[in-house]
């Protein structure tokens, strides 16, 4: 058989988002969920939730569609011309669908096309209540198993790294990008992703943080020491103090320890000397409130320092 996942892969698109806006769009209440929404992604972004509960509660905007299975046919009405033609060119009969996606959105276009294999995500799709866990990495060769015990993956392709499980169980692997097949051992993901990830978004969440330390801290320090470059050290030590700890706990969700903290310090010497300099610039030549300056140089630098302190710092050992 072959295995592949849907949105991205064979799908142009996200489907579940495709279908938020669909219905957002055609029953304008469910604005009234976005605070929770927003609410629900904070948390997991920090780390207080698992990505099933996050996904629970996005999936609370259902609750505003009177008729799901009506607006889903309508729906597949118009997005069914996004199923790409490459994967209608391939497509055989014994094919399976792996998707993180709910199975009642994919179910109906799954029939349309042919495809008779689908495993997706159990989603009610009245409450957005889960059975069980979002059908993710590890939990899709679970699932697999559980529904083909003997099966036998002759070729596997995905959009995403996420899926290496699945990959790992092929004979053969593909990453997909938009119209090209790619084989998986000779797709190079963007640096770039790096900027992309959960991690990534709790580090500026807790940058935000520290920059208001900072900027706390630094004036503070600037009552007792006339010069502000001279009271902007002390202020970054104390604040930067802080980022370790949140760092530790919501970013890279790592226990506190003395090695740890002293490479968290070195990992943000390129962060010191771009903060240092900016500030001794500012004082130096624009002559503004101090306040201004340390807000200014607190903000500049985040990408250089989240690298840093990922590859050193954070940096996990390959199991």
């Amino acid at each position: 058989m072959n295995i592949y996942d849907f949105d991205q892969t064979i799908y142009d698109g996200d489907s579940t988002r495709d279908f938020y806006f669909y219905s957002l769009k055609k029953h304008p209440s469910i604005l009234l969920t976005v605070p929770y929404m927003a609410w629900g992604f904070f948390l997991y972004i920090i780390g207080a939730i698992e990505k099933t509960r996050a996904k629970e509660i996005m999936y609370r905007f259902l609750r505003c569609i009177p008729d799901v299975d009506a607006d889903i046919e309508e729906f597949w009405d118009k997005n069914e011309n996004k199923i790409k033609p490459w994967y209608k060119s391939k497509q055989q009969e014994d094919d399976v669908i792996i998707s993180a996606s709910p199975e009642f959105l994919l179910a109906p276009i799954c029939e349309r096309t042919g495809i008779k294999n689908l495993i997706a995500s159990k989603v009610d799709k009245r409450s957005g209540a889960y059975t069980g866990v979002n059908c993710h990495g590890e939990e899709k060769v679970k699932r697999l198993y559980e529904i083909f015990p003997d099966a036998k993956c002759e070729c596997f392709y995905s959009d995403s790294l996420s899926d290496s499980p699945l990959a790992e169980i092929a004979d053969k692997a593909y990453i997909v990008r938009g119209g090209s097949v790619i084989p998986w051992e000779e797709y190079k993901p963007s640096k770039l992703k790096i900027f992309f990830s959960r991690e990534f978004l709790a580090f500026l969440i807790v940058g935000v943080i520290n920059t208001l330390s900072n900027v706390v801290f630094s004036t503070i320090y600037s009552l007792f020491i006339p010069d502000t470059t001279l009271a902007f050290f002390p202020g970054y030590i104390t604040s930067n103090v802080v980022s370790y700890i949140l760092n530790s706990y919501i970013t890279f969700k790592e226990k506190l320890s003395f090695t740890r903290f002293i490479k968290f310090f070195i990992s943000y010497i390129p962060n010191f000397i771009i903060q240092t300099v900016i500030v001794w610039l500012f004082d130096r030549f624009i002559h503004g409130p101090s306040v201004a300056a340390y807000a200014i140089a607190a903000v500049i630098g985040v990408p250089v320092t989240f690298v840093f302190m990922k590859i050193f710092a954070f940096r996990r050992k390959n199991k």
